[in-house]
């Protein structure tokens, strides 16, 4: 199986429905969104969606394809080198974090949102159980969720993640770091993430100027509750 491009089923753990099998290509290509640029209207404007996608994502990948030559493993797997940054050739090991950590966390970004009204309002069964145990409600798991979101400072992204005993837990991470990358980001900040939301300033700025808490509270109107619930239970939630 190729995991080369992260958009629907197939993969391992909690990534299965992020990730596709596609045939072998050359390199990395930029991986079409699941709705149009408008379809989160008004909550997420189009021309931001078309820029990120279309412009901000697209620089990731080609910046990741350049490291990978630069590794001499242009078959590589991008999720599998996040995991193992540590492991690579020092001067490359940036910009695997960087652009590989960038294309990851916005191939699963798009397919963490969908178009208001389309699908569940919010987790399901098991996830809304975990979720009220662990934070007391839903509400209170979104305060915990957007205070994270709004308190990383600078660029970064704010994560619902599945530890490896099992509980959940919001954390942040700094830039194109994920959950996923042992060795790099703290140990207490590992974990497979259930969902996330990117806070750098491209993802918003058109529509919300600096005003990231309404791009925050908007975002929650476009979750895809349906992916994340899938996502959850394949973590074993």
């Amino acid at each position: 199986m190729n995991r080369r491009s992260f958009i629907t089923t197939t993969g391992t753990a909690a990534f299965g429905s992020l990730i596709t099998a596609q045939p072998a290509r050359a390199e990395i290509a930029l991986p079409a969104l699941p709705y149009t640029p408008a379809a989160l209207e008004p909550h997420i404007d189009a021309e931001t969606m078309a820029i990120h996608h279309g412009k901000h994502h697209a620089a990731y990948i080609a910046k990741l394809n350049d490291a990978l030559k630069a590794l001499n493993q242009p078959d590589a797997d991008p999720l599998d080198l996040i995991t193992k940054i540590p492991s690579l050739a020092t001067d490359q090991q940036m910009a695997v974090r960087n652009h590989g950590g960038g294309h990851v966390n916005h191939s699963w970004f798009w397919n963490w949102m969908a178009p208001a009204g389309r699908g569940p309002s919010g987790p399901d069964g098991k996830l809304a159980a975990k979720i009220q145990s662990a934070f007391g409600s839903i509400d209170d798991f979104k305060k915990t969720f957007n205070d994270a979101a709004t308190k990383r400072f600078g660029s970064g992204w704010a994560w619902l993640i599945v530890k490896s005993d099992g509980t959940l837990t919001v954390t942040s991470t700094a830039n194109q770091d994920n959950p996923l990358m042992k060795g790099v980001v703290p140990d207490s900040d590992l974990g497979t993430p259930v969902l996330g939301l990117d806070v750098w300033e491209h993802a918003y700025y058109l529509k919300y100027r600096n005003k990231r808490p309404d791009y925050i509270s908007a975002w929650w109107n476009v979750v895809n509750w349906a992916e994340v619930n899938k996502l959850a239970a394949a973590a074993g939630i």
